[in-house]
């Protein structure tokens, strides 16, 4: 790719109505590989549980089958899920990647069930505060920024109660995020102590060349710990598009430079979306037709269903308030042309300032969503 904003993937490895995990496995691996010959930055790895559409469980492992079959494209997890882990088990798992894999792997760490503070805090709290969209959807800077989803209902819901459950050991509490973060780094670094002076050295995972992100939807902890800490910092447009703006801003508001030698001594900013590319726009609406549904699958805490073909999504009859559940993920999905959807990553782009995009794509044949990244890369290169 020649334009100077790199492109990325975000993969969840999706299973469509009338397949499977090892299909969905498999074309994965053929998409990385594809990925790689059309110029993509990097190649990332979901993690979720308990959803019956969704193979990516386990980014660390899917990153070693994929690393297997490609030869230089960088890969990582978008996000490892740091409520029910620990820092070592982290640092070890990856320690391993980057010692086969040495200077491929991103680690992205989320807060996905860890403790931590609620809202906007350090320097970010310092920020004008945005006005709050309860009822519309607005532009800012030539980006559709739609009322915020009250995330409360899924995290509340029985199933997420049970998914917590089964992925924390009986009566663990998760560590607080920040700590957890910071334990993170010193056991890559080889600085961690207990305070009786007790040291920690893993092997391997310290030293190891690997790209640290943070993951983030909001201006709160996520944004703060990754400015604080001279992290690269990623924000979730194709999750929370209501407050990417606030992500970023509060991400660059906190943000110190790296006291580590190779560093960051600037922001660094990546900002995914939700694409679908076909020749055509109405061709590739047809392909994004299965994504409302999708989508309400897991706002409803009922887990992600198979991804449907456009037969079944036509023909779905959505139960009463369905539509309103997923309007801002429909409405800021990026559908059309390659030049549409490029058009529309530009203005993400300016909006944000990002220095990098990340593009999530989900059809329910294999050969169209090949064929979406594909034509998107052949257009953003002659950018």
């Amino acid at each position: 790719m020649t334009n100077p904003t790199p492109l990325a993937i975000l993969d969840l490895v999706p299973i469509s109505t009338g397949s499977s995990a090892p299909e969905a496995l498999r074309n994965s691996i053929d998409l990385a590989q594809r990925a790689e010959e059309f110029g993509y930055a990097r190649y990332w790895f979901a993690e979720h549980h308990l959803n019956p559409g969704v193979a990516g469980t386990s980014p660390a492992v899917v990153i070693a089958l994929i690393a297997h079959e490609t030869g230089r494209i960088r890969l990582g997890a978008g996000a490892v899920q740091l409520g029910h882990r620990t820092a070592l088990s982290t640092v070890e798992e990856f320690g391993l990647l980057d010692a086969l894999f040495p200077g491929r792997i991103d680690l992205g760490l989320g807060r996905s069930g860890a403790r931590g503070k609620a809202g906007p805090g350090g320097a970010a709290a310092a920020l004008p505060q945005r006005a709050k969209h309860t009822e519309a959807f607005t532009t800012e800077n030539g980006l559709l920024i739609p009322p915020p989803f009250d995330f409360t209902k899924l995290l509340g819901s029985p199933r997420f109660g049970l998914q917590k459950n089964l992925l924390q050991q009986p009566n663990a509490e998760a560590q607080n995020y920040t700590e957890q973060i910071n334990d993170i780094l010193a056991l890559l670094r080889g600085t961690y102590a207990t305070a009786e002076g007790v040291e920690a050295h893993v092997v391997p995972g310290e030293g190891a060349e690997l790209e640290i992100w943070i993951l983030g939807s909001s201006g709160g902890e996520s944004a703060d710990v990754a400015g604080a800490n001279g992290l690269r910092f990623a924000a979730n447009y194709h999750v929370s598009p209501s407050s990417v703006l606030e992500a970023v801003e509060g991400y660059r508001a906190a943000f110190q430079p790296s006291e580590d030698a190779e560093g960051l001594t600037k922001p660094y900013v990546s900002v995914s979306a939700d694409v679908v590319v076909a020749e055509d726009e109405d061709k590739a609406r047809e392909l994004a037709s299965g994504y409302g549904q999708w989508v309400r699958s897991i706002r409803a805490a009922e887990g992600a269903i198979q991804f449907p073909t456009p037969e079944q999504a036509a023909a779905y009859e959505w139960p009463e308030g369905g539509r309103e559940l997923v309007e801002d993920r429909v409405q800021t999905q990026f559908i059309g042309t390659a030049k549409q959807v490029a058009d529309r990553l530009e203005v993400l782009r300016e909006a944000t300032g990002a220095d990098e995009l990340i593009v999530t794509t989900i059809t329910h044949d294999h050969a169209d969503r090949v064929r979406s990244f594909e034509l998107l890369a052949e257009e953003w290169a002659a950018r």
